[in-house]
């Protein structure tokens, strides 16, 4: 079908506010929004300032009280602890009210903050909605996190509470959580009233008297006694949660979401964007720990009415290369979400996608993808073996939903290779140069966002407006800073080539790392691959290439390594200086799939560096550093 995207965005842009209260209308308000945004309130306006709401209720309550209440909400599959298990609308709700009573035993009310601190199980999503329920604030930290970067989001947080599992459990390991959260809890100078543990199979963990509370116990008795609590009536500029930005020094960035922009985003998102109709499956194949899993695991699909899916594996080892696909045809899954390093280790393992033959997956429309730059080579091998299309998208854990996509439920824009396509409504973005200057098409430049950001982005930095003006505002004024770098072309497709530090300047010319990787991962035998400027005493910064060959491949390396350069050479020309490759085993990556480039270049420079807290595997620098040392680079 014709898409109506230039339609839709054109009626934003002509009327913000009659686009927005027309989306409004889509959420269960107590109250409903007479204003729809006041430029005058926070540090660049609010949105619904006037309206009051609940969270929980539009996810859970109006569902199951309005029809929904016998249809799956939560889909839960372990293929780590061997476990699966279904929650309709119903029990979800009854679930969430029951543990919102239990906190409220325990002292917790509106606006305390309550630390999140899980692995990817139900009782994470039950533990989050519990807290929008009564108004709690709640801060999902990543399971497994440092206790140190844990201490530091406590102290920034001060919580009332931390709910916490025994453990988490990765492939071959079991990750015990309540040894780090002591450790964070000592390191603390804000320490929490109480702990609320679940303990689960795999592991048992100590309790600490007078502090620590037993999960099931708790949940046990509080069913008896027939308790549950109501949903509290917020304003919508109250806050929703705090969700802290990884890979940050010092003290960390605490992203501010609000309720009532956030259910209207969202919700607008789940039809328009995704093309997802409620009662159907969708799966964001991320962890409630990132800004993914709090957006599309649990609060977008469940405001929709959709089923949502919350899976504890990989996409690779538990058991192998076909667990998506296993997952796809069992749970009848419409679209998947999940990020470009996902499918490249698919690809890396299963070049020929063998595994794919043994699953129906007719039942999939759509594959999303976001969180790290979607390279053509990976788009294409994904659509050639699952024959639907394949949809990159941008966005960041300020914005909390696309800034540029393809909007699928809008009828789907002819797609580009390498480009996430079209600002989505209410966001109008520009290519700008250091004097925020709008540059022509073609032309790279940074990615700003012309204020105001749109309902459901953050408002402001937890209790420090200050920071959020300096840290997003203050370089660009009247724009968001994205602290991305890219450029639009003439039919006003968005490229994004990657962090502003990632724009090398090569003997005064500035290049993009993000152009050579979709040349490096555009030859035959590289599975993955990560470009990073490297000090030059001659040319400022010159590239360094760092190559994942495909499984099976058994050609010398050298050789590899030999293409990959005149490839460059060929594609981008001599004006990249791109001289040196090196093939290695493995590229460091956060948990959530990103890699780790900035660490990566301060081995490269010999800069003194530290493992950064969101490692996946810190083994992995070691191995980076052997690889330079080896090649004497």
């Amino acid at each position: 079908m014709a898409s109506r995207y230039h339609d839709v965005y054109g009626a934003w842009r002509a009327d913000p506010d009659a686009f927005w209260r027309e989306a409004a209308r889509e959420i269960d308000w107590i109250r409903a929004p007479e204003k729809i945004f006041d430029a005058q309130a926070g540090v660049y306006g609010r949105w619904f300032p006037d309206a009051t709401c609940n969270t929980c209720y539009n996810a859970l309550d109006r569902h199951a009280d309005g029809g929904r209440g016998a249809q799956a909400a939560l889909i839960y599959d372990s293929p780590v602890a061997n476990a699966k298990r279904t929650y309709t609308y119903s029990e979800l709700r009854d679930e969430v009210a029951t543990l919102a009573a239990v906190l409220q035993d325990l002292n917790v009310t509106k606006g305390d903050r309550v630390i999140v601190y899980m692995p990817m199980i139900p009782e994470a999503v039950i533990a989050m909605l519990a807290c929008a329920r009564i108004g709690a604030i709640h801060s999902v930290v990543f399971g497994g996190f440092a206790a140190k970067e844990l201490a530091t989001r406590i102290d920034d947080a001060k919580p009332k509470m931390v709910l916490t599992a025994s453990c988490g459990i990765e492939p071959g390991r079991v990750v015990k959580y309540k040894p780090l959260l002591d450790q964070a809890i000592e390191l603390a100078s804000s320490k929490p009233e109480s702990v609320i543990l679940l303990q689960r199979p795999q592991e048992t963990a100590s309790m600490i008297s007078g502090r620590d509370h037993d999960w099931a116990a708790l949940m046990s008795a509080a069913k008896a006694a027939g308790k549950t609590a109501p949903c509290v009536e917020l304003a919508a500029t109250d806050p929703l949660y705090i969700l802290y930005t990884s890979g940050t020094t010092g003290v960390p960035k605490g992203v501010v979401r609000d309720n009532g922009g956030h259910m209207v985003a969202l919700k607008w998102t789940m039809k328009n964007l995704y093309g997802i109709e409620p009662g159907e499956a969708f799966w964001a194949g991320s962890d409630v720990g990132w800004v993914v899993g709090h957006s599309y695991i649990v609060y977008a699909p469940l405001l929709h009415g959709a089923t949502t899916v919350v899976y504890e594996g990989k996409p690779v080892g538990t058991p192998d290369a076909g667990a998506f696909w296993r997952m796809i045809e069992e749970h009848n899954i419409t679209a998947l979400f999940t990020a470009p390093t996902a499918f490249r280790a698919i690809k890396k393992e299963d070049p020929d996608a063998k595994h794919l033959a043994r699953y129906s997956t007719k039942s999939l429309r759509t594959l999303f993808l976001a969180g790290e730059r979607a390279d053509p080579d990976t788009v294409a091998w994904a659509e050639r073996i699952l024959g639907v299309p394949v949809v990159d998208h941008w966005w960041q854990t300020e914005t909390g939903w696309g800034i540029v996509g393809n909007p699928v439920g809008l009828g789907l824009l002819p797609v580009k290779h390498g480009s996430p396509t079209v600002p989505m409504p209410g966001y109008d973005v520009q290519i700008v140069d250091e004097a925020a200057k709008p540059l022509e098409n073609g032309k790279m430049g940074s990615i700003v966002v012309k204020l105001p950001l749109p309902p459901g982005c953050l408002p402001t930095l937890w209790q420090n407006d200050a920071r959020m003006a300096d840290s997003y505002l203050a370089e660009f004024p009247g724009y968001y800073k994205t602290a991305d770098a890219g450029y639009r072309d003439a039919d006003g497709y968005l490229y994004i080539m990657g962090r502003t530090d990632d724009i090398i300047n090569v003997a005064g010319h500035r290049l993009s790392t993000g152009g050579m990787e979709e040349v490096l991962a555009s030859h035959p035998n590289v599975a993955e691959c990560a470009v990073i400027g490297m000090k030059d005493s001659l040319k400022g910064e010159a590239p360094l290439g760092f190559v994942v060959l495909k499984a099976g491949v058994e050609r010398d390396p050298r050789e590899i390594e030999k293409e990959i350069v005149a490839l460059v050479r060929d594609r981008i020309g001599p004006v990249a200086a791109f001289k040196t490759a090196v093939v290695v085993d493995r590229l460091p990556k956060t948990r959530s799939g990103k890699i780790l480039r900035g660490t990566m270049k301060k081995i490269a420079d010999g800069d003194e560096w530290t493992t950064p807290a969101t490692i996946d595997d810190p083994a992995i620098l070691e191995e980076i550093g052997r690889a330079l040392d080896k090649k004497g680079a």
